[in-house]
C-alpha cells in the first residue's frame, strides 16, 4: 500500500540486487517507509527486528557444560535456540516429530531429484528489514534473490470479471468497482488507497511511541494499542466509515486480512506497518536451505567453523532425534529437573528422558494434547486452550510449461474472488519468456474457512477445482490444463497432525490476555517457549527465529546462578 499523497511518486525506487548488503536492504527499507509516509517509525521497526544481544554476552562460552537441554520442536524456533544455546556448552537434545524433513513450517517441496523444480508450502519470502532472519542468512552464506510480490500482468478476477493489476488501480476501478456497491468516495478512489485509509490510517494517528507497540511483547500496552486490540478487522473497517461493498472487495485484494476479517486488527496491521511487503527476498534453491544450514552446523564435524571465536571444546553437543514426539512434561519433585515423554518411531514405544532445562517450540495448538504435570501457570494453560491458529492451504502444480510466462508474466500474484483465492508465480526468471520449459506455480494459497473448505475435498477432487479456477482465472479454455499440469502437491497445516494449523492469528484481546504470558518460564526456570507464536511478530521466520534466540538468553540469564559455585 502507498500513502495517497506519494501514490503518484516520481522518486526513484532503489535497485534490487542479488545478495543484498546491509546497506542497500537498509535503502529499501527506509524508501518503502517513505512511501508509505512514515520515516519517523524506522528506528523502532529496525530494533523491533535486529536479533537480540549475543548470548555469549549473558554469559561467558562453556559455562553450561555438562547441562543438559531438551528441545522440543527441529522447527526455526527449536534450532536457533539450540545454535545459541550450545555457544555456552550446553548438550542439547532436539526432538523432531517429523521422521524425513526437518524445518518445520519452512517446506520447500521439490518434483526432480535435480532440486530444480520446487515449490514453497510454507514460508516463502524474507522482507529486507527482517534483521533476525538476515543475521542467519549472512552467518551460513545463503543465496538471495528477489521474491517478486507484484507483477502489472498479473490478473484480478474479481465477480467473474478480469483485468491485469497495473499500479494505480485504475483497470480494477472501471471494471470491477461497478459490481460492489460503494460510496461515491469509494468509486474514485484506487484500491491501493482504500487498503491504505482502512489499515495504516488508523495506526499512524497515533504516536510514534504507541505505534511500535505493535511489534512488541509487554506485560502492558497504552490505552491506544488495547483500543485496536479490542477490535477485529472488519470493526476497524467499519470504524473507519467503509461501506461493507469496500469492506468486500478489499477481503479479495488483501487476503490475510480478508480471510480473518474477525480476528484481531493488531495482527492484522502487524503485516503492513513494519513494510514487510515492499522489498521481499527467497533463498536460492528453496528455503529449506535455512533449517539445513542449521542441521549441518550441528553435524559438523569441524563445528567451530560455525562459531567464530568460541574454541570446540567449549561448545556443547547436540543430539537430532527425528521421528520422535514428545507426549508429555513432566516437573519431578526435585525440581531441579524435567522429564520428557516421547514416542520413538523406531522402538514403537514410550521413552523417557531427564533434563536441566526445557525449550518447547512446538505451537500450543499441539502441546494442548500434551500430558503437562504439575500444569503450568493457569493463564499459561489458558492461553495453551484458546489462543487462535488460523489455517492455510498451498497446492503446487508441476507444470510442462510456464504457460503464465506466455500471458507475460514473470513473478507477483493473481488476486481471485474463487476458492483458491490467489496464485503466486516463480521469481526467477528476469522476464527471459522460456522456451516450452517446466515449472512450479503456486496454484492456491487461501487461509481460513477457504483453505478448510478447500482442504477438506478429496486430493483429486482439490486438483480438479484449482485447476478450474486458475484456468478461469488466466482466460483458458475449460481443460487446457489437463495436458499441462504433470504433478502436484498439497499441504493443509490444519490438518497436518504435527502442526494442527498455519501460524497464530490472536483473536481481538488475546494480546492483551496472553501475549506476555506466553513468553514467561514455567517450573522454576526450567522450562521454556519459543516460536512465532510467541514472539512479538506472528506468521514470519522472523519472529521464529529471534524468539529462539530470546528463549536461549532468557535461559542463560535466569539460570547463571545454578552455575555459580
Amino acid at each position: 500500500m502507498i500513502c495517497p499523497k506519494l501514490l503518484y511518486s516520481n522518486a526513484p525506487r532503489p535497485s534490487q540486487p542479488d545478495n543484498p548488503t546491509d546497506e542497500e536492504r537498509n535503502i529499501m527499507a527506509y524508501y518503502a517507509l517513505y512511501r508509505t509516509c512514515h520515516t519517523e517509525d524506522y528506528e523502532n521497526i529496525f530494533k523491533a527486528m535486529s536479533p537480540p544481544e549475543e548470548i555469549t554476552s549473558v554469559s561467558s562460552p562453556g559455562s553450561f557444560k555438562g547441562k543438559r537441554v531438551g528441545v522440543i520442536g527441529g522447527g526455526l524456533a527449536g534450532l536457533s535456540a539450540a545454535f545459541e544455546l550450545r555457544k555456552l556448552g550446553f548438550d542439547i537434545t532436539i526432538f523432531e516429530a517429523s521422521g524425513d524433513r526437518i524445518g518445520g513450517r519452512v517446506y520447500t517441496y521439490y518434483f526432480d531429484r535435480e532440486r530444480k523444480l520446487y515449490g514453497e508450502l510454507g514460508a516463502m519470502r524474507i522482507p529486507v528489514n527482517h534483521e533476525t532472519v538476515w543475521h542467519y542468512i549472512k552467518l551460513f552464506k545463503l543465496a538471495t534473490e528477489p521474491f517478486i510480490q507484484t507483477d502489472p500482468k498479473a490478473f484480478i478476477y474479481l465477480h467473474q470479471t478480469g483485468v491485469r493489476n497495473d499500479p494505480y488501480g485504475e483497470n480494477v476501478m472501471k471494471y470491477i468497482y461497478p459490481g460492489y456497491n460503494l460510496s461515491p468516495w469509494e468509486s474514485g478512489t484506487p484500491w491501493q488507497e482504500l487498503g491504505y485509509y482502512g489499515i495504516e490510517a488508523p495506526v499512524l494517528k497515533a504516536p510514534s511511541k504507541v505505534r511500535k507497540e505493535i511489534l512488541q511483547v509487554k506485560p502492558s500496552y497504552s490505552r491506544q494499542l488495547l483500543f485496536w486490540d479490542s477490535l477485529s478487522t472488519r470493526q476497524m473497517f467499519e470504524w473507519m466509515k467503509l461501506s461493507q461493498g469496500a469492506i468486500n472487495l478489499l477481503a479479495n485484494l488483501f487476503p490475510i486480512g480478508g480471510e480473518f476479517l474477525y480476528h484481531s486488527f493488531v495482527d492484522m496491521v502487524q503485516e503492513y506497518f513494519p513494510v514487510n511487503f515492499w522489498f521481499l527476498y527467497q533463498i536460492k534453491g528453496g528455503m529449506v536451505n535455512l533449517p539445513q544450514a542449521f542441521y549441518k552446523s550441528f553435524i559438523s564435524k569441524q563445528p567451530a567453523e560455525y562459531y567464530p571465536g568460541i574454541p570446540e571444546e567449549l561448545l556443547g553437543d547436540i543430539r537430532w532425534k527425528a521421528g520422535n514426539y514428545v507426549k508429555g512434561i513432566y516437573n519431578e519433585a526435585d525440581g531441579e529437573s524435567v522429564t520428557l515423554a516421547f514416542e520413538d518411531n523406531q522402538k514403537n514405544s514410550t521413552q523417557y528422558e531427564n533434563f536441566d532445562y526445557v525449550v518447547c517450540t512446538v505451537p500450543f495448538s499441539v502441546l494442548r494434547t500434551m500430558d503437562i504435570m504439575p500444569m503450568f501457570s493457569s493463564r499459561k494453560m489458558q492461553a495453551i486452550k484458546e489462543v487462535t491458529y488460523g489455517n492455510a492451504q498451498k497446492t503446487i502444480l508441476n507444470c510442462s510449461r510456464k504457460f503464465w510466462e506466455e500471458q507475460g508474466i514473470f513473478g507477483g500474484g493473481s488476486y481471485t474472488d474463487l476458492p483458491i483465492t490467489t496464485i503466486w508465480y516463480p521469481s526467477d526468471n528476469n522476464k527471459q519468456p522460456s522456451e516450452a520449459e517446466p515449472g512450479v506455480l503456486l496454484a492456491s494459497y487461501n487461509f481460513n474457512m477457504d483453505a478448510v473448505r478447500l482442504g477438506n475435498m478429496t486430493e483429486n477432487d482439490r486438483i480438479e477445482k484449482i485447476k478450474q479456477n486458475v484456468e478461469e482465472v488466466h482466460g483458458l479454455r475449460k481443460g487446457t490444463l489437463d495436458s499441462v499440469v504433470t504433478a502436484s502437491k498439497s499441504q493443509v497445516w490444519d490438518n497436518d497432525p504435527l502442526f494442527r494449523g498455519a501460524f497464530c492469528y490472536f483473536t481481538p484481546g488475546q494480546k492483551k490476555l496472553f501475549s506476555w504470558e506466553m513468553t514467561l518460564p514455567e517450573y522454576n526456570n526450567r522450562v521454556f517457549f519459543a516460536g512465532e507464536h510467541v514472539s512479538a511478530l506472528h506468521r514470519w521466520q522472523q519472529g521464529a527465529l529471534k524468539s529462539g534466540m530470546e528463549a536461549a538468553n532468557a535461559l542463560a540469564f535466569l539460570n547463571r546462578r545454578h552455575t555459580a559455585f
